[in-house]
C-alpha cells in the first residue's frame, strides 16, 4: 500500500514516515505534502492507495482537500491525522476512513491502515476495470502478502474455481482471486480454453494430450507436475484446439 503523508509541520511528517516504515506492506511515498493543494498534486501524479491528511494547514486546509479527493474517478482512502477533535463530523462527511487524534499511536495508525486496505482493494478493482477498456487481457491483479500484484496473463497456465475463489497457477506458484470463472473467460476466451466446469487452460500452456488408464483424457501443462483433466463436454473443443495448432 503506497501512502501519501499531507501535514504543514516536518516534524510531524518524520513521526509519520517512521511509523508508517515499521507496517509491513505499506511504503510512504518519498514525496510530501505541507498543504492540501500539494496533496492533490501528488495524487495525480503518483495515486497512492491512502493519504493520512493533517486538517488545519495554510492555504487549502484538510476537509476542502478531502472534498476534492471524494469526487475522484478513483479515489485514494482518507485518514485525518490532527490535534483538532472538533471536526470529526465533517471529515466523515467527506468520506474518510477514520479520525486519529495526535500523538498518533502505532497501534491506532496500524488498525486505520488495515481497514484502509479493505477499501483499498474496492478502488483498484474498479481502476483495473476502468483500464480495462484499454486492455483486458494483458494482466490478473491479486491481493497477496505483498499486496496487489499485476500477473501477466502470458505467464499463467491454468485458472481452477474451487467455491467462491479461483487459483491462479502461473509460473511463479499460485494465488487467489475472487472473479469468477465465467468473467475470466469473456476477458481471456481467445487465450484460454475451458476443459471442466472448474478450469480454464491456457493455449499457450499446454503441452501434450493423452488418455490415462481410465480411457479419461488428461492435459499435460507447463510448470505444472501433475496432468489435468479434460471432462468429456469440453475434449472436441480441446481437440480443435490442438488440430488448429
Amino acid at each position: 500500500m503506497k501512502v501519501l503523508i499531507c501535514d504543514d509541520e516536518p516534524l510531524a511528517r518524520e513521526r509519520t514516515r517512521v511509523m508508517l516504515e515499521r507496517i509491513d506492506g505499506v511504503t510512504p511515498l518519498d514525496a510530501e505534502a505541507g498543504d492540501g493543494a500539494r496533496a492533490l498534486e501528488l495524487i495525480e501524479q503518483f495515486s497512492p492507495d491512502a493519504v493520512l491528511l493533517d486538517i488545519r494547514m495554510p492555504g487549502m486546509d484538510g476537509l476542502e482537500c478531502a472534498n476534492r479527493i471524494a469526487q475522484m474517478d478513483t479515489p485514494p482512502a482518507v485518514i485525518f491525522c490532527t490535534a483538532y477533535n472538533d471536526h470529526a463530523l465533517e471529515a466523515f462527511k467527506a468520506q474518510a476512513i477514520d479520525y486519529l487524534l495526535k500523538p498518533i499511536r502505532q497501534n491506532n495508525l496500524e488498525d486505520a491502515l488495515l481497514r484502509t486496505q479493505k477499501l483499498t482493494q474496492s478502488q483498484l478493482t474498479a481502476l483495473h476495470a476502468k483500464q480495462a477498456e484499454d486492455d483486458s487481457s494483458s494482466h490478473i491483479s491479486a491481493r497477496t502478502h505483498k499486496g496487489i500484484e499485476l500477473i501477466p496473463v502470458d505467464d499463467i497456465t491454468m485458472f481452477q474455481a474451487d467455491q467462491k475463489y479461483v487459483t491462479v497457477c502461473y509460473n511463479k506458484g499460485e494465488v487467489l482471486i475472487d472473479e469468477p470463472l465465467k468473467s475470466l473467460q469473456e476477458r481471456l476466451g481467445e487465450s484460454f480454453v475451458r476443459i471442466h466446469r472448474n478450469a480454464l487452460v491456457s493455449h499457450r500452456a499446454i503441452q501434450a494430450m493423452q488418455k490415462n488408464d481410465q480411457g479419461s483424457y488428461e492435459l499435460r501443462l507447463k510448470n505444472l507436475d501433475e496432468p489435468v483433466t479434460v471432462s468429456r463436454r469440453h475434449v472436441s473443443a480441446v481437440k480443435r484446439l490442438l488440430s488448429q495448432r
